[in-house]
């Protein structure tokens, strides 16, 4: 049986209060929401237990003070089948936060319940799920868990056995010595996000003292992340460029995928580039009110294109779509993506996939996999989804996500593009922009196959 990841924390309850918006309040400047549905979600550590469950195959025990009131019932009824709970008695009562949204947009919150209370003896449970623990990850959300002397106790005693990754709270209690790494975010850290890696640093390196941890993490949001060990560089992940819809839980999407891949043998950093696109993804799918628990399984978090066009089309926004093979990426393929960027909101490359390319291009090419050139692509700035295509058109992925604009090259300018037929059934209009000419991959191939001594001339 495959060793379990523990998730240790505060648990609550999140409500999605959404309706729709047409008008304003005559009593105050305020929208009236109607047609309003209520989304209700296990969050706090329950959440994070849920995005490790989610993030792999190992299974997840949830280990929370539980309050035997009808918010804590609901909970453990959302979590059953997912994750175990071994709930902890608790005198106080389950935390519910009600966010009321219109449409995507937050308009108030409403915090009800909380009250602290006393936990009671630790179950024996708790110190056999500890014990076959493939890794820790500590959700800490201020609420008294971390601060539970039998607990942390319970905590220390397996740190330095496995990973552990503490997640840490301001109101929370401090880290246990020798922990794997502490996840703050830069204003739990003590440091503006701007601060830049010189302040970064600093302050890591001094929560790292202060904790006794092998390693801090500070997380920058739409920066990316920084590690920061003892005697050695910092290592900085950017983050992915992402339309950010709401950000509620990606703390829990990156911790929680830290340590799933820690639990799994992976290296710190590695686990880190892991997390920071996790957490990427997580944003562009709606964030916590995106993640959705379907059929009794737990919906993968991915990336989401549906959500950045809706977003996208949501504010009133232009999309703008593009194809190609971009087999190597040169200047004028970069001077074609921003140009084409330059024309809305959001640009979407329609990528052909390998087959697709050698039918095209003859069965030498591509010179790069469509997996690797899709990643190329997405490091840009000016390319927000890349959608690979398997027939010799993008016909297909055109109908997907129905571009207001259809960017080519001008080597095509006096040309009737293909497309257009295709974008004439929504409306859509194809449009040439700038290109550097003499630029092809054909002719780098070319150069790269000659002596040296003629390369140079």
């Amino acid at each position: 049986m495959t060793a379990p990841l523990v998730v240790i924390g505060d648990v609550m309850l999140d409500v999605d209060r959404t309706g729709e918006a047409a008008r304003l309040s005559p009593e105050a400047p305020v929208p009236v929401l109607h047609s309003v549905v209520d989304t209700r979600r296990p969050g706090g550590a329950a959440l994070a237990a849920l995005l490790a469950r989610a993030a792999g195959d190992r299974p997840v025990v949830l280990v929370a003070p539980v309050a035997d009131d009808a918010a804590g019932r609901e909970l453990r009824r959302l979590l059953d089948g997912r994750v175990e709970v071994v709930p902890l008695s608790w005198t106080g009562s389950t935390p519910v936060k009600t966010r009321i949204r219109a449409g995507d947009h937050p308009v108030a919150r409403l915090d009800e319940g909380g009250d602290p209370g006393d936990i009671g003896e630790l179950p024996d449970r708790v110190t056999e799920v500890l014990a076959a623990a493939a890794g820790i990850l500590v959700a800490d959300y201020g609420r008294g868990a971390t601060a539970h002397p039998p607990l942390r106790a319970a905590i220390e005693a397996r740190s330095g056995r496995v990973p552990v990754v503490w997640d840490p709270h301001p109101r929370g209690a401090t880290p246990v010595p020798g922990v794997t790494v502490v996840t703050p975010n830069a204003s739990e850290a003590g440091v503006p996000a701007d601060a830049g890696v010189t302040g970064w640093r600093a302050a890591a390196e001094e929560l790292g003292r202060r904790w006794s941890a092998r390693a801090v993490c500070v997380t920058l949001g739409d920066r990316g992340a920084m590690v920061s060990r003892t005697g050695e560089m910092p290592f900085l992940v950017a983050a992915p460029t992402v339309v950010a819809r709401d950000t509620c839980g990606a703390g829990d999407c990156f911790a929680a995928t830290v340590a799933v891949a820690l639990a799994g043998g992976a290296l710190l950093t590695d686990a880190v580039v892991t997390a920071v696109a996790a957490a990427g993804a997580f944003v562009a799918a709606g964030g916590a009110a995106g993640f959705r628990l379907d059929g009794g399984e737990i919906a993968p978090v991915t990336p989401d294109l549906d959500s950045l066009l809706a977003a996208v089309r949501g504010r009133g926004g232009t999309v703008v779509a593009t194809g190609g093979c971009f087999d190597l990426l040169h200047a004028g393929h970069v001077a074609t993506l921003q140009a084409a960027r330059a024309l809305g909101d959001c640009l979407v490359v329609c990528l052909n996939s390998d087959d697709s390319v050698r039918r095209l291009k003859g069965p030498q090419r591509p010179l790069q996999p469509a997996v690797d050139r899709a990643q190329v692509l997405s490091a840009l700035a000016c390319v927000d989804a890349v959608v690979v295509f398997e027939e010799d058109t993008p016909a297909t992925a055109l109908r997907r996500v129905r571009p207001d604009v259809w960017a080519k090259g001008g080597d095509y300018t006096g040309m009737v593009l293909p497309e257009a037929a295709v974008l004439a059934e929504w409306g859509g209009e194809a449009v040439t922009v700038p290109y550097l000419a003499g630029r092809s991959t054909t002719a780098l191939v070319e150069l790269a196959a000659r002596p040296v001594d003629q390369a140079r001339r």
